[in-house]
């Protein structure tokens, strides 16, 4: 049988999800670059992100404070040699190619931009190692704009809820912009990332201690625990 949230899928049961995500969450951490978005700096936000991808949120926290302890504006990140930010960044996934990217970054934001995070969608997709879910986050968590994070979490969430039919992130925001309440758009990311990680893991996910069973359809979860 179809979940309430196929079924209905309008704001009364979408609010349902929300709260049920929002009290989970409160026992549970932020994203390092949710927290990192605490100190107000687009700049923080931006390359907190771009060395989150593919990689586990504790690498990408002594990481990213390796970095920004050595170099943390645009400016010092762009005289930085790539094999020092390297060494700063090492594990994190692609450190290599994250390590180019973070220093081409910093100087088109210095030579583009005045020095300043670019705040629109097209002049940060033009930023080297810049996609749509990063860019998202930057306009969020950085600027306070209205956008739709889409990670892997968010992806394999939505469409294991049965809300969304989707085969890439990047569609899965196009969808979550056409059918969730605008209300939401800024907090999605905030509730699923924590709560993909803790309880709706990708494989064989926590099913008997989740509180949204009756708005799941449970999409390709094959065992669960």
């Amino acid at each position: 049988m179809p979940s309430l949230l196929t079924v209905e899928m309008d704001n009364t049961a979408i609010d349902s999800v929300f709260e049920v995500l929002e009290h989970a969450i409160s026992t549970m951490q932020l994203p390092i670059v949710s927290r990192v978005a605490f100190d107000n700096d687009p700049f923080k936000v931006l390359i907190s992100t771009m060395l989150s991808l593919r990689t586990k949120d504790a690498t990408t926290e002594e990481a990213f404070t390796r970095l920004f302890s050595a170099a943390s504006s645009p400016e010092a990140l762009a005289e930085t040699p790539e094999k020092v930010i390297e060494e700063n960044i090492f594990p994190v996934g692609f450190y290599k190619t994250k390590a180019v990217h973070i220093r081409q970054t910093s100087r088109i934001i210095l030579n583009d931009f005045g020095g300043r995070v670019p705040d629109t969608m097209e002049d940060l997709l033009k930023l080297p190692g810049v996609g749509r879910k990063t860019a998202n986050l930057v306009l969020i968590l950085g600027f306070d704009k209205m956008g739709i994070c889409v990670d892997t979490h968010v992806h394999r969430i939505t469409n294991r809820w049965g809300y969304v039919k989707t085969e890439t992130p990047d569609e899965t925001e196009m969808r979550l912009r056409e059918i969730l309440p605008h209300r939401y758009w800024k907090r999605i990311n905030d509730c699923l990332v924590p709560y993909g990680q803790n309880l709706c893991v990708p494989i064989s996910p926590y099913c008997s201690r989740c509180g949204l069973v009756e708005y799941c359809d449970r999409v390709k979860v094959k065992r669960s625990r």
